[in-house]
């Protein structure tokens, strides 16, 4: 599907595009209007992260978020989105306990928020939970190498190296079901390689231009977020700076007595 088509995008056109040459792009959303922006500008898919823990929250990590949150934070997405996929992710503990409460919550996302497809960390250790979401024809992306709910174990968030376990989760996830999967912090060569070895489309973050897409914060694409620069994100705005001269001159205009006008009254 060429960017500007007004249909919407599917999980099916995903699998097409691996197969058709064309690069997959996907930005986190949090909210309606940037959904609606996002989305206007021909993006493939919106992932509802649980990013939002850092990025609208403040929270040092991810661990915090809950379902209610990503539920509410989805379903504004959805109301903004009219063709990009959404991919809701599930939040820490929401599907580690069991199968069946992995299914129920991923189900949640579908029923309640709208969402259309679901996202999930983590390689071997999330096969159980994969197949019974999948078995239930809800469509799902993996996410392996750096996975950061993993962040305790992990001791920080690292480039992720260890060849042979990534091959063995990614094919294990394909092979349960995932339609997708996220490659988070892996050398560019060895995500090459992994890509390679799959059936289905791989999208980096810190991976590499080997995979067939490329995932990043929304709000590090805008250079909304100064305290964290990863080395992957490119800035393609300085919304940041932006905002605060806006404001700057909206506080100066008020102080002075020039805002409002004439123009912004009633008479």
């Amino acid at each position: 599907m060429a960017v500007g088509e007004s249909r919407p995008v599917t999980v099916p056109d995903f699998l097409a595009a691996r197969q058709q040459g064309r690069r997959l792009t996907m930005l986190t959303a949090y909210d309606a209007t940037m959904a609606r922006l996002f989305d206007a500008a021909g993006v493939d898919s919106l992932l509802v992260g649980d990013s939002l823990g850092m990025v609208v929250q403040g929270q040092p990590d991810t661990l915090s978020v809950t379902l209610e949150e990503m539920i509410y934070h989805t379903r504004l997405v959805v109301r903004g989105a009219k063709r990009a996929l959404v991919i809701a992710d599930m939040p820490f503990l929401s599907y580690q306990l069991s199968p069946t409460q992995a299914l129920e919550n991923a189900g949640r996302l579908l029923k309640e928020a709208g969402a259309h497809a679901v996202k999930l960390e983590g390689g071997l250790r999330s096969v159980a939970a994969v197949e019974a979401i999948t078995r239930a024809d809800i469509p799902l992306v993996g996410h392996i190498g750096l996975t950061p709910q993993s962040v305790r174990r992990l001791g920080g968030y690292k480039v992720q190296r260890d060849e042979s376990r990534l091959l063995e989760e990614a094919q294990a996830l394909e092979q349960a079901g995932a339609f997708a999967l996220v490659l988070e912090c892996v050398p560019a060569a060895l995500a090459a390689r992994l890509t390679q070895t799959l059936s289905i489309p791989t999208i980096g973050i810190g991976a590499g231009a080997g995979c067939d897409g490329q995932v990043l914060v929304g709000h590090d694409l805008l250079g909304l977020i100064d305290d964290l620069r990863p080395r992957f994100v490119k800035r393609y705005a300085e919304l940041g700076e932006a905002i605060r001269q806006a404001v700057r001159s909206y506080c100066a205009e008020v102080k002075a007595g020039t805002f409002p006008g004439p123009e912004h009254v009633f008479s």
